[in-house]
């Protein structure tokens, strides 16, 4: 007699227990109603306190304090920043207000501050005076970024070097200059002034291929071009000693032969 099979029993498996977790305690970790009302209201309320403070006198601005810049950068400083008295702190855009005060052509560059109630701190790196570019009886004072500062005399910082232009040559202030040989000239004395060079530079001539500082007394230092300043600065410091006073020129076209007056090597070495 075929025996018949009786079903198996099914059996319930129960999940593990997470350790440390009481089911009981599940319902306390979603917010009530109460709170989560307290807290959007809460949050309305730090949105509308902000808007009103854009819009409110409680902050307004009453007073601009500037480091960094001399008298003259200054108040160009506060006359670009008048615009912006009576209005709230709060609502100021800063990134705004630097590039503004940055397209001055006396400054170099700005960074702001609000400091509450009523107070804008400035502090401001002046553009740095390099040359004085001539066209014709015009003259104008230009910053090492090439910037145009403003208008200057003939005769005015005498200690800066000239750098003459055509008298087509259009020259703005507050703009670069757009003339090419003229932002070779003042690229080359950047970089002499980062180089330390210390010699009195008296004008600039600058071309395609040619770069040439005349300095104090007439001394010629013919560069070539613009490549290797620094290297061809260096040799020039090396070599003026030796040859003011007894050289019309020299020549570092090629750094590693330099040329003093007509024909003369002079050697680098020792």
């Amino acid at each position: 007699m075929a025996s018949v099979s009786r079903p198996g029993r099914t059996r319930a498996v129960a999940f593990p227990r997470l350790r440390g977790m009481r089911t009981s305690n599940l319902p306390m970790a979603v917010p009530s109603g109460r709170a989560l009302a307290v807290g959007l209201a809460l949050l309305a309320a730090g949105v509308l306190a902000y808007f009103g403070a854009r819009e409110s006198s409680l902050f307004a601005l009453r007073s601009v304090r500037i480091a960094g810049a001399p008298p003259s950068v200054a108040s160009h400083v506060r006359a670009a920043l008048a615009p912006l008295e009576g209005r709230s702190l709060v609502g100021l855009d800063q990134n705004a207000i630097e590039h503004r005060l940055s397209t001055l052509p006396d400054v170099a560059a700005a960074t702001v501050d609000r400091d509450f109630p009523h107070t804008l701190l400035v502090s401001v790196i002046p553009a740095h005076s390099i040359a004085v570019l001539r066209r014709g009886p015009s003259a104008w004072i230009v910053s090492s970024d090439g910037r145009v500062i403003r208008s200057a005399g003939r005769l005015e910082s005498p200690k800066l070097p000239r750098i003459w232009v055509q008298r087509a040559t259009t020259v703005d202030t507050g703009a670069t200059i757009d003339d090419v040989d003229a932002a070779r000239a003042v690229s080359a004395l950047a970089t002499a002034r980062r180089a330390r060079f210390d010699a009195r530079i008296a004008a600039v001539r600058a071309g395609d291929q040619e770069l040439t500082f005349v300095l104090v007394g007439g001394l010629e230092v013919r560069f070539g071009d613009s490549t290797d300043m620094p290297l061809k600065l260096a040799v020039v410091q090396r070599l003026l000693p030796l040859v003011r006073g007894s050289s019309a020129y020299i020549d570092v076209t090629v750094p590693e032969r330099p040329v003093a007056g007509g024909n003369s090597q002079l050697s680098t070495s020792g």
